[in-house]
């Protein structure tokens, strides 16, 4: 039998989750604010505690570094109303195992359980950072892009290789961005090299530096990239773009921390953390003999991968709001609503050219509009064609940029109203089980019409 500790400040879930816990063999307490929580943690040295963000008096998220600090560190799974991306970093960065957004998925839960309290107790973990620091620009309530920032604040605590992965223009240099933001060398240098930028001859000495005279045109010495990254991040974008014998060098550099300049016989130290992107499958590349398997296997200790933006369309408004905003100031325009008939539009679209396509959309719609609403007709003729007929919904014709649960009302709506209320499929679609949507829908008063089928595709 497992103990845990709940500690929300939400009398009903809490006493909700006691009952739910309880019933699955554990011996379940419940504490509502953080001080009442550890002084209980110290009493009964719980196997795990569930910790919710937004308390009053203390944070979960402030209290969680002395949870982690108790003689018997117990596992920590932290909740939580809100979608934040930092938060979710600096939550994992100070020691939490995994993070759940309410209303809580009992399935997603029960298996967070099951994984954590399956592995051994784990070892204190001190945080690299007092917090995560600098600004990012990635949004999601995806479960992939969850993951995604629960990933970034674990490998953000060590200088650890890595590789990541996924289609052009989801957001890979972001990633990386946020890694080294995140990280211990956030006050270090931050430095991009685009191996597919570089014309081959030239990314020797990019990256490496030159003597004076190493070659034509070399009138004097030149750092390279990694040098100038010393003590920070240096990002190799494009990495299935490099030559056999630039792999080789490149290789040299992970094994032995140094390097040498062209021109020089002396070889520097570098203590740069390395993180590399590809767009395509080094994995391939490997089988066709066009990238070293030993190159990949370092390169690649870990694996961050950015799902396309067709495989996560409940992230669409997120974005659009998070983008109007940055544009809005970059443009000093104004914004302020979107016709629901454009986000209807949008989610038509497969964006092959992923999260960069959408903003190229966006900043030129934006450029050529006058007012402060986006409407279907000011979308480029190429997408509005594309778009099925409006279809006609008791949802507010113009949603505010600013309120995530109506977005979220809307977009649960919309994908019911397209299978037509089937929930089977609703669920498939929204990636959620059926005890959650149900709870959604009761939580937004979404009732089925008269004509809908009977317990919308097997309610049970």
């Amino acid at each position: 039998m497992s103990r845990v500790l709940v500690v929300d400040d939400d009398q009903a879930s809490a006493r909700t989750l006691q009952l739910h816990l309880s019933a699955q063999g554990h011996d379940t307490a419940v504490t509502h604010d953080a001080e009442t929580g550890l002084a209980t943690a110290r009493e009964l040295n719980p196997d795990l505690v569930i910790l919710d963000i937004r308390m009053p008096g203390r944070s979960g998220l402030e209290a969680l570094p002395e949870f982690r600090a108790l003689q018997h560190a117990p596992h920590i799974i932290m909740i939580t109303a809100f979608h934040d991306m930092d938060t979710t970093i600096e939550a994992m960065q100070q020691g939490a195992e995994d993070y759940i957004h309410k209303p809580l998925d009992i399935d997603e839960l029960d298996a967070a359980i099951e994984r954590i309290l399956g592995l051994g107790r784990a070892d204190n973990l001190v945080p690299t950072s007092d917090a995560a620091g600098g600004r990012f620009e990635m949004v999601g309530r995806s479960r992939a892009m969850k993951d995604v920032f629960k990933n970034i604040g674990l490998v953000a605590r060590s200088k650890t290789t890595v590789l990541i992965t996924g289609e052009s223009g989801t957001g890979k240099e972001l990633v990386a961005r946020a890694i080294h933001n995140a990280s211990g060398n956030a006050a270090g240098p931050f430095v991009v090299v685009n191996c597919a930028a570089v014309v081959e001859t030239l990314l020797e000495s990019d990256m490496f530096g030159h003597e004076k005279g190493a070659f034509t045109g070399a009138v004097g010495r030149q750092p390279g990239k990694f040098a100038l990254a010393a003590g920070g991040t240096i990002f190799l974008d494009e990495v299935g773009e490099m030559s056999p014998g630039m792999q080789a060098k490149l290789l040299r550099v992970l094994q032995y921390k140094d390097f040498t300049p062209l021109g020089s016989k002396t070889a520097q130290r570098t203590d740069a953390r390395i993180i590399a992107a590809t767009n395509v499958e080094l994995a391939d590349l490997v089988k066709q003999g066009r990238f070293r398997e030993d190159l990949y296997y370092r390169l690649r200790v870990v694996n961050v991968h950015l799902p396309p933006l067709r495989e996560r369309p409940e992230d669409l408004p997120d974005l659009v709001q998070a983008l109007l905003a940055r544009i809005n100031a970059d443009l000093r325009s104004g914004i302020t609503h979107i016709d629901q008939a454009v986000l209807d539009c949008l989610g038509d679209h497969d964006w092959p050219g992923n999260v960069r396509e959408l903003e190229n959309m966006l900043l030129k719609t934006v450029a050529l509009t006058a007012g402060n609403t986006l409407t279907l007709d000011q979308l480029p003729p190429e997408l509005r064609g594309a778009c099925a007929a409006p279809k006609k919904s008791p949802l507010p014709s113009a949603a505010g940029l600013g309120s995530l649960a109506e977005t979220e009302r809307n977009h649960v709506a919309r994908v019911l109203q397209a299978t037509g209320w089937h929930r089977g499929q609703a669920c498939e679609i929204l990636e959620i089980s059926r005890p959650r949507l149900r709870r959604i829908m009761r939580e937004y008063s979404l009732e089925p019409p008269a004509d809908a089928p009977e317990n919308g595709g097997g309610e049970d």
